[in-house]
């Protein structure tokens, strides 16, 4: 599993193990899974999602922005050795010594990472006041799902990451004995939107066969978790 050592002045006071499903949130408050106490940190800044094999992090409309390897991003797929800096402080992503290190989904460069020139950036944001953070506007259609059980109306799939599960800050809520707090996910990829499992003893179904990893959706895909049915299409 890959661990995230928090730095400050180069020196480790922090070391946190991402474990497969999780999410680790980073911010201000004393709720977050690693709590950097400093003003520049906004009170809830960013997460850690495990998606599938891979690991993305997103900021989460943060005053100040994260910058991976000097870079300011929206969100990004995390590489061994990637530096994250949120305000004055640094977490390095990192897998242990001989441990298998996956490689991080496939993404094109402009909707993996949206960068601007660091300084100019920071000068921007100083001189504004405003609390900008950077989205991706691909052009590209957009997922939705609409519900055929278990609710009413679409779910429009605008963020990289959709999580379904029990937990009652899922995207997507569904209860049940059998269901995980995140039993499933959907992730928005270049070439479309994948489904993967997460946990639970009820795996998600798309048409009818059990997902056990992921599995790209198309075009009216019926999506099954518990009582939960979903139709996925994608629209202009």
């Amino acid at each position: 599993m890959p661990t995230i050592t928090l730095k400050f002045k180069n020196n480790a006071i922090g070391t946190f193990d991402l474990q497969s499903g999780q999410t680790l949130t980073i911010g201000r408050l004393d709720d977050n899974d690693i709590v950097i106490e400093n003003l520049a940190v906004s009170g809830r800044h960013a997460k850690i999602d495990t998606v599938g094999e891979g690991y993305l992090l997103t900021d989460l409309q943060s005053k100040n922005g994260c910058f991976v390897n000097e870079k300011l991003v929206a969100s990004h797929w995390l590489n061994h050795g990637d530096k994250v800096s949120i305000g004055k402080h640094i977490l390095q992503f990192t897998f242990k010594e001989g441990e298998v290190r996956p490689p991080a989904p496939s993404v094109d460069q402009r909707d993996q990472t949206m960068v601007m020139d660091t300084g100019h950036y920071r000068d921007m944001l100083s001189k504004s006041g405003v609390e900008g953070r950077l989205r991706s506007e691909s052009g590209k259609p957009v997922g939705v799902l609409s519900y055929l059980a278990g609710g009413e109306g679409e779910f429009e799939l605008a963020r990289k990451l959709v999580k379904i599960g029990k937990d009652p800050n899922s995207d997507i809520h569904v209860s049940g004995l059998t269901i995980g707090h995140t039993t499933a996910t959907i992730s928005k990829r270049p070439n479309g939107y994948v489904l993967s499992y997460v946990a639970g003893l009820s795996k998600p179904k798309v048409n009818g066969k059990a997902v056990k990893q992921s599995v790209a959706l198309n075009e009216f895909d019926v999506i099954e978790i518990g009582s939960l049915k979903l139709q996925f299409f994608t629209k202009e």
